[in-house]
């Protein structure tokens, strides 16, 4: 199984887009037809003939004017289906640059702290208005980053904003909560933080007084903002890093929960299958079987 680390090459490093239209003619050519991953958060949209995308956990057959979303770091793969020509749009950009204040709230979920963006996927699958104006508000950016008119840059970011916006009303399921009342700056610092130190022991009180709270005032705000208790989010945060891990290293899974700082691999075994249904070899074993 090879798997790679795609380099995402923006168009306009400011804007941290990058949107490419393809067009593939050849008989059942295979676009990334290895799994691979990118810290961008990915859609795609058919124009013509049929394409597949498969992640971890769902397999997307997509025909002309489907869209689908793919997962900051989400491993992925594509190919093309049947002989006709295939057209898509895909559309990467990195989100981080556009959380300010208003969008802070919907941090949680947007940064895919407990859920990867394809959950958002059932979207386009039970409301054809949201999936069209998606559609739409990708081929507007396609068109500003292509042709640059004065004041595309403006543009490109409002259609992104446009576009977090279309999923969290078009959400009826409520995946995309708000959490008022957590400072944007506070929250950048505390997520950076557990991502620099997770091979190391973390202390909530270490982190508390980084930000210049009281140990009990930290616990609940932290938990408001996040939705979920400091010791649970850093649990999710160090299996996250060893599913990476998994897939694109030839280490044991003994050396890979001690990287991630969990030490005791009965623990770590429980808070593995506990956030993917299986064990680490099952895991393995589903992205060996690659397209079906």
């Amino acid at each position: 199984m090879e798997i790679f680390k795609e380099p995402i090459h923006y168009q306009n490093p400011q804007l941290c887009i990058k949107v490419m239209e393809f067009k593939v003619v050849e008989k059942e050519q295979q676009l990334h037809s290895r799994w691979h991953y990118h810290k961008e958060i990915e859609f795609v949209l058919v124009r013509e003939g049929r394409h597949e995308i498969h992640t971890v956990n769902r397999v997307y057959r997509l025909y002309p004017g489907d869209v689908v979303a793919v997962g900051s770091s989400q491993l992925h793969l594509g190919h093309k289906v049947g002989d006709e020509d295939m057209r898509c749009v895909v559309l990467h950009f990195d989100l981080q640059p556009y959380f300010d204040p208003a969008m802070m709230m919907y941090y949680r979920h947007f940064t895919e702290i407990y859920h990867p963006l394809e959950a958002l996927n059932y979207i386009f699958l039970e409301n054809e208005p949201v999936k069209q104006e998606v559609a739409r508000i990708i081929l507007a950016i396609l068109e500003e980053i292509s042709e640059k008119p004065k004041g595309y840059e403006i543009a490109a970011s409002m259609h992104i904003k446009h576009l977090l916006l279309t999923l969290l009303r078009g959400d009826r399921k409520g995946l995309l909560q708000g959490h008022e009342g957590v400072d944007a700056a506070v929250m950048k610092r505390i997520i950076d933080y557990v991502d620099e130190h997770l091979a190391e022991k973390i202390r909530m009180e270490d982190v508390s007084r980084l930000v210049g709270m009281s140990y009990t005032y930290f616990s609940k705000y932290f938990k408001k903002g996040i939705g979920d208790s400091f010791t649970d989010y850093v649990n999710l945060r160090r299996i996250r890093n060893a599913e990476r891990l998994l897939v694109t290293s030839d280490r044991s899974v003994t050396d890979i929960a001690a990287e991630v700082g969990i030490h005791n691999m009965a623990h770590f075994y429980e808070l593995f299958k506990r956030h993917n249904g299986c064990t680490p070899k099952e895991y393995l074993r589903r992205l060996r079987r690659g397209p079906l």
